[in-house]
């Protein structure tokens, strides 16, 4: 039979509720564990004190005690001063020390604050639903200053309890520098209102509209998340990012807007959707959300499966620069060139996984013992690469030269082998064509014509920086940290309406040749086309006016790279 449990007498106190409840605990056969862990626990002596503690308090609030004195303090003083004016015993000098001792003046000094001011906490009254086991929960007050600044966090329900909790801590917003909110913390109230029962979109409003002071009724999370630390991964975004339109985004207003091209420090990566950023030279501290890479392949992913978006697999054919240079080869062998995609040798594309999202960087700056960059021009039609490279080379021949071509044509009596050509036998043309040595080769009035990469190689071994034209399909051979390329994307300056237009930007080449309103529109779309497809790979720009203006930015650009330090991927110099 169960022993009846003893009838506590209308006095008894928690403690000795506590007391009595630790001697009714009894071993069971089936549950010893626990009633040795309940009677440990009744047992401890700090959890007695406390239940004594509560005790004085309940018995506090019952009298209402009256203060004797509103200033003890000051009768202190008074008592002090008379002991000093005059002659004093041994008992009035221990007085007179007591009453001057810093820790009694302390003690004073609350006294008559407390006795003066009603300290007693005034809170709003609980709502009629408010869940009894709630009272033992500890709840922390939270007051933020912002001005119209975010907030710095997001939130979410929890599936599982309802309960409105903070998803994210944003770094370098108010949230993160205040130290006091962070992940899985349970909020209860914004400046005094419940959001209990409100939805997350509410309360975001709710915050967002609270200036100056915000106040936070919050139920710590039973493990707070670490500090953000300063993160060192860098990342190049391959598209554009504009969070307003982004209707996946756990908080609008928190979203990083970037552009393709920009460099983005990854605060973290804990949240395999949403990565938190900053733009790098961006003066705004506070770092923003950005989707992650997995994220955005899978969503670009549906979209291509839905029909939304065009399938990267299967580009358009841009229409390219195609001004000729020796023996027409530029307009030859590139119409008739050959697809090595996935070959052996091939260097690296961003693009690789079919989905352009961000590509891991550092920083990188040429060493003096190190060979010079490859510099890699590619252009829109009109942009005649081919004469700006060879003005640039003509003027500091010393310092830069071109990858001379490969051909199977019979040498002409006033061309010197390895100036015009190297000229080799179609057998051995065939073998390195077999074997990836051609960056891009074609058939050209029977003839064959490669820009062999050994070429490349003889170039930069005399120090000299190689400066090569080629067409977008042979970046992907290019990248590689053996020839870390720059690229320069060339493409004329289009007016709006038909005009004349001079040699340098015509794509007839002829010195007056008039062009149409259709030729403008191919232009456009051929420069359109090129950045779609390859702009993920250009590291600048170049917007041709004429000759001689394109040619010194372009000398300025390549002495730029001879020492100043540039973004490149990871890859390329990692150890």
């Amino acid at each position: 039979m169960k022993e009846a449990m003893p009838v506590l007498t209308a006095g008894a106190g928690l403690h000795e509720t506590l007391a009595l409840l630790t001697s009714q605990l009894r071993p069971d056969a089936n549950h010893k564990e626990d009633m040795v862990f309940l009677k440990d626990v009744f047992s401890e002596r700090s959890l007695g004190c406390l239940m004594k503690i509560h005790e004085k308090l309940r018995q506090y609030e019952r009298q209402s005690p009256t203060p004797v004195l509103y200033s003890a303090s000051s009768l202190a003083e008074d008592v002090a001063e008379e002991l000093q004016s005059g002659p004093m015993s041994t008992e009035e000098k221990e007085l007179l020390h007591l009453l001057t001792s810093p820790h009694l003046k302390a003690v004073l000094s609350v006294h008559d604050t407390v006795a003066q001011k009603n300290f007693d906490p005034v809170l709003p009254p609980l709502p009629d639903d408010f869940e009894d086991e709630l009272e033992e929960e500890s709840v922390k007050i939270v007051r933020l200053v912002k001005n119209k600044e975010p907030l710095g966090a997001t939130i979410r329900r929890d599936e599982a309890t309802g309960v409105v909790i903070v998803a994210r801590i944003m770094r370098g917003g108010a949230a993160d520098r205040s130290g006091l909110v962070h992940v899985g913390d349970e909020l209860r109230e914004v400046n005094g209102v419940s959001v209990i029962h409100k939805r997350p979109d509410e309360i975001s409003q709710l915050l967002s509209q609270s200036q100056g002071s915000i106040t936070l009724k919050i139920i710590p999370a039973i493990k707070e998340e670490d500090r953000l630390k300063d993160s060192k991964v860098y990342m190049r975004a391959l598209f554009d990012y504009i969070p307003l339109e982004d209707k996946a985004t756990p908080c609008q207003e928190a979203g990083l807007p970037f552009k393709r091209g920009d460099i983005l420090q990854v605060v973290t990566q804990d949240d395999h959707t949403w990565w938190q950023a900053k733009r790098v030279g961006d003066s705004n501290l506070r770092a923003g959300l950005v989707p992650s890479k997995l994220f955005q392949e899978r969503r670009l992913a549906y979209r291509v499966k839905m029909g939304t978006l065009p399938n990267p697999k299967s580009p358009k054919n841009p229409v390219y620069d195609q001004g000729c240079d020796k023996a027409g080869l530029r307009r030859s062998f590139r119409l008739s060139r050959k697809d090595r995609q996935g070959s052996s040798g091939e260097g690296s594309d961003p693009g690789d996984s079919d989905y352009l999202t961000y590509e891991e960087v550092t920083r990188y700056q040429q060493r003096p013992n190190e060979r010079p960059r490859l510099v890699v021009l590619i252009g829109s039609l009109g942009a005649r690469i081919n004469e700006l490279k060879q003005r640039v080379i003509a003027e500091n021949p010393h310092r830069f030269a071109v990858a001379v071509p490969h051909t199977t044509r019979p040498k002409k009596p006033h061309e010197k082998e390895g100036v015009e050509y190297h000229f080799v036998t179609k057998q051995q043309f065939d073998a390195d064509a077999l074997n990836n040595k051609f960056i891009e080769h074609g058939e050209y009035k029977e003839n064959q014509y490669g820009t062999n990469i050994e070429a490349i190689r003889s170039v930069q071994a005399k120090n000299k920086m190689c400066v090569v034209d080629v067409q977008p399909e042979a970046l992907r051979r290019l990248r590689t940290a053996e020839f870390k390329p720059y690229v320069i994307f060339v493409k004329p300056r289009v007016p709006e309406s038909r005009r004349r237009r001079s040699a340098a930007t015509s794509p007839g080449g002829g010195e007056h040749g008039r062009i149409t309103d259709e030729d403008l529109q191919e232009m456009r779309q051929s420069a359109a086309q090129i950045d779609q497809q390859y702009g993920h790979l250009v590291d600048r720009i170049l917007i041709k006016e004429d000759s001689a203006s394109a040619c010194a930015e372009l000398r300025g650009i390549l002495e730029r790279l001879e020492r100043e330090s540039f973004w490149v991927p990871l890859s390329w110099v990692r150890t």
